[in-house]
């Protein structure tokens, strides 16, 4: 049993949590909105009231929060001498594997700031609340060979491990594989935007879709248990956007999601409950 501090509890953080205690492990959860995380307690998840004592007595803190701003405030404070950070209470030794979709300069700068004695993953995942629960998982693991060692026996219970080289390696493969999702979604929403305006019915359009390019994208769009929030897609493509000086098709796709009606939805919702 490896005793796990999770902080952030949201769709993933808390399927996340799920997994590792089903395989095991003794988890400690800290979410910004304590009612979010008090479900987990009936599993016995122990439920702290800062990210200090969270991870007190933890060998792995992992970190599942919005961005790079919610992931440097919880382990750094929000000013000098806050004692509920969680660098203030992690044993030398600790891994921080940080699973939160950020840029790949956000992660460097965060490792920069750890203490010499603590060290960092950058470990984003691919995939949903599904794959969490069922350990399916891709996790595009990034820092140094002998820490990702250490922490592979606590990976390999959320999914496969792919090794992606240095701190922010991690990182930039997530940004490259959503860009591709959330492109392609917004491909199949024009496809079957097309589809309605010459006549062929969705059903029909699927069918002749689902062997092509677009296979993925149908897949996606179908699959149940999935939650990826349109709000959390514009970030990340906001971020893959940032990186570059132009890149029309994405930035057609940010467009897409910005103009949902619904942020909290699935992206999913991008395409048109009917034609599913």
């Amino acid at each position: 049993m490896t005793s796990i501090a999770i902080l952030g509890t949201g769709h993933m953080g808390t399927a996340i949590t799920r997994r590792l205690v089903a395989t095991g492990h003794h988890v400690t959860v800290w979410n910004r909105s304590p009612a979010h995380a008090a479900p987990l307690a009936a599993l016995g998840v122990e439920i702290a009231a800062t990210p200090a004592a969270a991870v007190a007595g933890a060998d792995l803190v992992v970190t599942m929060l919005t961005d790079a701003a919610a992931v440097e405030a919880t382990l750094f404070g929000t000013g000098p001498g806050d004692t509920d950070s969680a660098v203030t209470a992690m044993a030398p030794g600790v891994a921080v594997v940080q699973m939160s979709t950020i840029g790949p300069d956000e992660v460097r700068g965060i490792a920069a700031r750890l203490p010499r004695t603590l060290s960092l993953l950058d470990a984003p995942v691919g995939g949903s609340v599904g794959a969490a629960e069922t350990g399916s998982l891709t996790i595009f693991a990034a820092g140094s060979p002998a820490d990702l060692d250490l922490a592979e026996p606590v990976l390999r219970h959320l999914g496969r491990i792919r090794r992606c080289g240095p701190v922010g390696a991690g990182a930039a493969l997530k940004l490259v594989v959503n860009t591709a999702l959330v492109t392609a979604l917004g491909a199949l929403h024009d496809t079957l935007a097309v589809a309605d305006a010459v006549g062929v019915d969705a059903t029909t359009a699927l069918d002749a879709l689902a062997a092509g390019p677009l296979s993925g994208a149908i897949q996606r769009a179908t699959a149940t248990g999935a939650s990826f929030a349109i709000s959390l897609a514009a970030k990340d493509t906001r971020l893959a956007l940032r990186e570059v000086q132009t890149a029309p098709v994405a930035a057609a796709a940010l467009h897409l999601l910005d103009s949902a009606t619904n942020p909290t939805a699935d992206i999913a919702s991008l395409i048109n409950v009917e034609t599913r």
